[in-house]
This record gives structure tokens, sequence and C-alpha cells, in this order.
């Protein structure tokens, strides 16, 4: 039975009025016995409850719970896990392996066997968790591990609350490495060590840019000296539940200048601030937390291990950071990272490798209800229940709308525009990769056709679009004084003005859609008058895209039949987004009939891949038909509760995605 601190079992005067309910979680082997320092005053109030003693045949029902956050010394982190009854009436704990991950800073060691997965943390020797795909997730069994890092753990409804044992910060060293060319003297820190007492959770988050130092000029304290056109150095934060002596503190802080002396002086100089050259720039302690902030700078990032004997966190600042892995993530699905050499480049590339065959794939978007919105990845990803997903075609970043092919079950849910690249498959596995456009003809009697230019689209040019009940409720006009035919059962029920832009939603018909009119075609209104049958005829080019129920369109095309054939100005693409080093995104299949959903960030010192760089790698990985995605900060590689790619908080909101699930056909 899992022990708990006396304080545990007395009832608080303080506590929070309304009841909550909890359990106690009995885990095999020792007892868990926890050093707690301080906790915060919420958690205070739930642990202070008295716990729940089940009566027998209670513990089975009561043993089965779930939850979608944990409580993790005091504060709330989103992450699905499950309290399941083992053998002989002990409860075994599991989390998902995106919250395992990130919350506590465990790494995952190379595998290939999806039941298991081996893992390090403050260990020369790694550990290996069951593994259990369920509802979105693939959850690890954490129970033995808990047990060796003495936690508490109590379930509280929807919370699973976790306290470890309050570990203590000793020491920093800080390491230094020649980076500049040699015959230069310059120096610079490149390594921080951290020296604990024990084994702690810790995060790392990427920050903003850090501006660089303001030199003022020397006649005038505040005046500023002008500054070079260089990419400052960025912020990043990692976070340790550990508590720091002050004296340490102190160490790492700027001393603060002493007010000037003489009695008519007004002016002060400005409060000191970290030199962005310096890696290490603060260490403070909230709520039981040290965070130390450091200066990274533009194309590297901190590379972080842990060892035991002594408990150490070690940060490197590298380059080429990356981590390279290769692990069988489930059945049909295997999760990979590598450095990817493009002459005398390297690229770090993290993707998934999907069966097909194994798995469905479907495109999803922020809102089934509706086509206007955006959401992080990592939050649309979770509402689908997929496994794993990626970001995929544009979208209007101010309006919300998207731009490009999305199709689901053999339903369109927004057209192509512009002719440009789109991938589309069925659910047997097969795909096909190529330029796409939809041709929706409107015809009516006497010889009356109108070419329909857009559906469901926030591409907004002169001529006809449909908007149907897939938009939502109700469509707002996008430009002013569209002419707008109510189209319902095949007929045209009524006729309105748009008025101004952005002002008067207009409900669409549930058994119809709407035709809006725009520029010079408005005037073809009078020629559809109210009560005018029509018909619609729908076909794309090329005609094997309609063979396929789901499409996702973006571009440029990158590859197709094992050849790169980029050409981004014949898709529209301005010379800018041509020219652009940038983060990227893109999907391709293999010769072997996978499907890979990639993400390629900065290279090593430096930036992006530019679309050419992006085709030649996607060819390096073995892709045989390639399609770019959005890219920049819309790129975002998901998988089960996690962004592989980057700290979520870098990740811009998207429309729309490629999700892959476990067996839902």
């Amino acid at each position: 039975m899992l022990k708990m601190p006396n304080w545990y079992r007395q009832k608080s005067h303080n506590a929070v009025t309304k009841p909550v309910k909890h359990q106690a979680l009995r885990l095999i082997a020792s007892p868990i016995i926890a050093t707690i320092l301080s906790v915060s005053p919420n958690w205070m109030a739930i642990a202070q409850q008295p716990p729940i003693n089940p009566q027998p045949g209670q513990l089975r029902r009561q043993a089965q719970s779930a939850g979608n956050q944990i409580s993790l010394n005091g504060r709330t982190i989103p992450g699905a896990w499950m309290v399941r009854l083992g053998v002989v009436d002990q409860q075994v704990i599991y989390l998902s392996d995106g919250l395992f991950r990130q919350a506590m800073g465990v790494d995952f060691l190379n595998s290939n066997n999806p039941s298991q997965q081996p893992i390090q943390w403050f260990s020369s020797t790694p550990q290996t968790l069951v593994t259990l795909l369920q509802a979105g997730y693939r959850y690890l069994d954490v129970t033995n591990f808990a047990q060796k890092a003495n936690w508490q753990v109590q379930v509280n409804g929807n919370t699973l609350v976790i306290v470890t044992p309050q570990a203590r910060i000793k020491n920093l060293i800080i390491g230094y490495e020649a980076l500049n060319p040699p015959g230069t003297s310059t120096i610079r820190e490149n390594r921080v060590v951290v020296d604990l007492d024990s084994p702690t959770p810790w995060i790392v988050r990427q920050g903003l840019p850090i501006k660089p130092t303001q030199t003022p000029v020397a006649d005038d304290p505040d005046a500023i000296a002008p500054q070079p056109t260089t990419i400052p150095n960025r912020e990043w934060r990692i976070t340790l539940d550990a508590l720091t002596d002050p004296a340490l503190i102190q160490r790492y802080t700027p001393i603060t200048p002493a007010p000037p002396s003489l009695p008519n002086q007004i002016k002060q100089l400005p409060p000191p601030q970290p030199n962005p050259d310096s890696l290490l720039q603060k260490i403070e302690v909230v709520n039981n937390q040290t965070i130390i902030s450091l200066s990274v700078p533009f194309g590297s990032a901190p590379r972080i291990t842990t060892v035991n004997n002594p408990n150490r966190l070690i940060i490197e600042i590298r380059p080429d950071a990356m981590v390279e892995r290769n692990i069988a993530w489930a059945d049909g699905l295997r999760w990979r990272q590598q450095f990817i050499n493009l002459g005398k480049e390297r690229f770090p590339v993290v993707w998934l490798e999907a069966n097909p065959r194994n798995l469905t794939i479907k495109p999803i978007w922020t809102t089934p209800e509706t086509l206007v919105g955006t959401a992080p990845l990592l939050q649309t990803a979770q509402k689908y229940l997929a496994l794993a997903a990626i970001n995929g075609g544009y979208f209007n970043r101010n309006n919300k709308l998207p731009l490009g092919a999305i199709r689901r079950d053999n339903q369109w849910l927004s057209g192509p525009i512009l002719n440009r690249g789109a991938i589309a498959w069925n659910n047997s596995g097969q795909f096909y990769v190529g330029r796409l456009t939809l041709q929706e003809t409107l015809t009516a009697p006497n010889n009356f056709r109108l070419p329909i230019l857009f559906l469901n689209s926030g591409y907004v040019q002169s001529g006809a679009a449909r908007y149907t009940p897939n938009w939502g409720k109700t469509y707002t006009p996008l430009t002013d004084n569209e002419s707008i035919l109510v189209v319902q059962n095949n007929e045209v029920s009524s006729q309105l003005s748009g008025g101004k832009a952005g002002q008067t939603p207009i409900p669409i018909p549930q058994d119809g859609y709407l035709l809006t009119l725009r520029g010079t075609a408005a005037t073809t209104a009078t020629q559809l008058p109210i009560g005018t049958k029509v018909t619609l005829v729908s076909n794309t080019t090329p005609v094997d895209f309609s063979r396929y129920p789901n499409i996702i369109g973006a571009g440029p095309l990158l590859i197709q039949n094992g050849q790169i054939i980029l050409d981004a100005k014949a898709e529209k693409f301005s010379n800018a987004f041509i020219a652009e080093k940038a983060i990227r995104s893109g999907i391709c299949t293999t010769a072997t009939g996978t499907l890979m959903i990639a993400a390629v960030h900065n290279r090593a010192g430096g930036a992006g891949p530019t679309l050419a760089e992006h085709a030649q790698l996607m060819k390096n990985l073995g892709c045989v038909n390639a399609l770019n995605l959005d890219g920049g900060s819309s790129t975002s590689l998901y998988l089960s509760g996690q962004l592989l790619d980057r700290s979520p908080n870098t990740a811009a909101r998207v429309h729309n995605g490629i999700g892959i699930f476990w067996q839902q056909r």
C-alpha cells in the first residue's frame, strides 16, 4: 500500500469547502516515501483531504481511472494518463509518452520492439517500459519507474497528482570552447553542468530572441549607439524541480550599479542587462522550481543529457544539437530523426514513417463544424484522437480561412487554388501526387453555363464561388457588394446583396449552398432568377484525383515518380517565397509503399532549406513522390501528445493537417 505521510491523513481546517474525491494508489514492491519541502496551496488543499478506502468489490471499479492532466509538484500539466487494475489487485500507472517525456525530461532510446520503450533518466543503465496503444495515445507503464524515483501518486478526479522528492542544485559549472577560426582569441561558453543532490524532473523551452547589447555613446549615457544588423541570440529556458542556494543565484545575477552620488544629478543609468553573448543569463527560483535562462546563438540549440554518480544535468550548446533516433513506436509507425547531408550542409530532419495498410490517414482541421478557424496542431490532433499528425496546406492567417484543397471521405471541404500540388489517397494504401485543379460548372435552362472558380475558399478573386454547409452555418461576405444566390434542392430560392465585407452573416442552407458572385460576375445574377433549376457538374484535372476520397493541397510539388520536378513559379508562388530559407514540412511516399511526414529545421549553424534543398532532402530520404506543405512557424510534427520537432510555444496556429489513426477505418 502506498504509504502517505501524516499530513495526508489530517483534515485541514483551511481546506477547500467543496469536497474533493481522490484515491490513493497501491503500487507494487516497496512503499513510495517522498520528502516534500514545499508545495503550492492548491496542492495542500487537495492532499489534506482524507483518502478513500474502498470496500472489497469497490476497488476494481475505482481502479479504472483516466484523465487528461497531471498535477506535478503542484503545477497542472495537460496530458493523458490511466490507472488500471493489474494482477492481485495492484494498480498500474500509465502516462502517455508525450506527457512522460516532456514533463519529466526522460530520454527515449532507439528500439525495434514497439511493445517496449527503453528510456534513460539519471542512470547509466536504461530502463524498459511496457507500451499500450489506446484512443490516440501510446501509454507507458511507469509503475516501477515511479517506485524507483520515490514518487507519491494520487488520483483526484480528472487529475493524477504526482509529488516527486524535493531536489536541490548544489553547483553550476560553466564550460568554454574556442568556436572562432584559428588565430582568433575569442572564446564562447557552450556548456553548463548542473550538479543535483538527487534526480528531478526538468523541461526545456525555446523562448524569444534576445536583443543585442546596447552600447551607450561615451559622452551621453542615455544615447545608444547604432546597432549592427545581426541575428539576435535566442533565449532557452531549462526548468528543474529543484531549489537553489541563494549564494549560487547571486553569483550569476548582474550587479545593480549604485545611484549617482551628486545631489543635483537627476539622470540615472538604466539597470544593467545580462550580456546576450554570455551563455548563462539568469538563474531564478519560482514556485520551488529553478529556471536557468540561456542565450543561445542563432543556428545552435541545447542538447541535454542526464547522468548519475553524481546526479547531473549536462547542457551543451551545439549547432548539431538534435539527438538522432530510430524508434519502432507502434506496429506500422516508426519515429526517425537524423542529420541528412547535402553537400557541406547538415540538416536535422524529424519524420514519421507509416505503413498505410496498418493505419488510417485522414485530413483534419481545427473545428469539424466549420472551416473557419485556426489552432495549434497539438490541440487539433488531440481533438481528433490522432496518433500522429503534421500541419497541412495554406490558409489566411488573418481571417483564418483555407487556401487550398481539403477532401475527406469523398466530400470536398475546400477546393484547390492556382493549380498547386496536392496529395490524394484511399483507405487501401494507394496514393497519387500531382498538381490539382477542380472545375465546377453551374448550368441552367437556355444553355446558361457559369464556371465556379472556388469552393469553400478564402482565396478571393472576381468570378463565382460556392459555399456549402461544410463552410459553417453562415457565410460572411469577403468582399464588398457581392451578389449571393441561395440554392436549395438544386433551385435558386432567393437572391441577396452581400453589402459591406465582413458585416452580415448569411445562413447557408443545409439542403444546398450559396453561390457568391464577385466583380463583373455579379451581373449574371439576373440570368438566374428565383425558381431557376440548376445543375452542378464537377471534375478534377488530372482526372486521377477524382478516384481518391482524401486530398490535401499545398505545394509546390517536389518529386514525382522519383524525379525532382519543382516548379514553384508554375504554381504561382512568389519569388521571395521561392528564395527563402525556412523551416519546412513535407509529405511523401516511398518505393516500399510507406508514407512519410517530415519536418526539416535549420541547418547546423544556419537557416533552414530553400525549396530546392528541401526537394533534394526529401529525395535523399527515399521519397518517390513528395509534396511541400505549409512551413515556417506552421511546421509541426505531432506524436501522442507531443511535438517532436520543436517547443510547442514556438509553433504557430494552423488551419488544417494530416492525421494518422490507429485502425480507425
